[in-house]
């Protein structure tokens, strides 16, 4: 998604300063607390060393963006909020004028993204929320685009794995809240190239596609029951005998809760089972980033195929 208005606005020109009113040194120079009034309507009160803007200090522009924040010589440098012509706004880390290090972006239409940012990009550890669908991207970012090792997060179910050019690529895997998790590949098909992009090479990316492999289960996991240790005035004949009944008690009611549970939680786990099976078994799945959502585009009878 492009940053809507976030390319930077011109100030005033070094030689064309306008209005000012505030402190000054021994050779004339803004220095110190002013307020200046630029030729273009702009405004900026704050600290100036030298005759530059350099410090804490407020620059409104005559649209209506305005930035608050730190500046070094002239540029905006350090920590700052910069908000847009069209509402969105960036509160982080500036560098020689630009969004560099770690910030948040809050855009127009309710997405943010929190993370790392080089030369205006989001550019490192991200994290991409969508207003729309509550889900969200948390992985690596290269030059704006969602590249690298990432998890995008839904509302019941999540997929790990790799991106480029915002797209998932390769093996990852998808799992599910009830309880399963389906692997498989995420690849462009030859099959899925028109003769006219076989002739030539298409500047559009195709939209990579989904084939699963395998569905797994969670693993059943039963905590176990510590002991106690008995007393230390029990008397040592006491202790053999009480020590031999109590542990065999113990594990034959131990074994029998064990039983139980397995038996079960397998129960269970074939219920379950039976609904993953009809529910997301799916030989392909389509990737709608700008959505979050999957759809299925196979018929239910390649199901048992993939079973078997």
């Amino acid at each position: 998604m492009s940053d809507l208005g976030s390319e930077e606005l011109e100030e005033e020109g070094e030689n064309d300063l306008g209005e000012y009113e505030g402190e000054r040194n021994e050779a004339g120079e803004r220095h110190g607390q002013g307020r200046a009034r630029l030729p273009n309507g702009d405004t900026y009160e704050g600290k100036y060393e030298f005759g530059k803007r350099h410090g804490q200090g407020i620059y409104k522009f005559k649209n209506g963006a305005r930035y608050i924040g730190e500046y070094f010589k002239n540029k905006k440098h350090g920590q700052g909020t910069f908000v847009y012509p069209d509402g969105s706004r960036y509160e982080g880390e500036w560098a020689d004028d630009q969004r560099h290090g770690h910030g948040v972006y809050y855009y127009i239409n309710n997405d943010t993204y929190t993370g790392d940012w080089l030369a205006h990009q989001r550019h490192g550890q991200g994290t991409y929320v969508y207003a729309e669908t509550g889900s969200k991207y948390v992985g690596t970012w290269v030059n704006g685009q969602q590249e690298g090792a990432a998890e995008l997060i839904h509302l019941n179910h999540r997929y790990q794995g790799k991106f480029l050019n915002k797209n998932p690529i390769g093996h990852g895997k998808y799992v599910f809240d009830i309880g399963c998790e389906q692997h498989g590949e995420y690849r462009i098909s030859e099959l899925d190239r028109g003769e006219e992009e076989e002739e030539e090479e298409a500047s559009t990316t195709l939209a990579p596609k989904w084939k699963a492999t395998k569905i797994t289960e969670l693993a059943l996991w039963t905590p176990s029951i510590p002991q106690e240790p008995l007393p230390a005035d029990t008397a040592p004949g006491q202790e053999d005998a009480g020590g031999a009944a109590g542990g065999d008690a113990g594990e034959d009611v131990l074994g029998q809760m064990d039983a139980s549970e397995a038996e079960e939680s397998l129960r269970l786990g074939d219920d379950d089972g039976d609904s993953i099976r009809e529910d997301y078994t799916r030989d392909e799945f389509r990737y709608d980033m700008d959505h979050g959502n999957l759809s299925s585009e196979e018929e239910e009878s390649k199901q048992s195929e993939l079973l078997e």
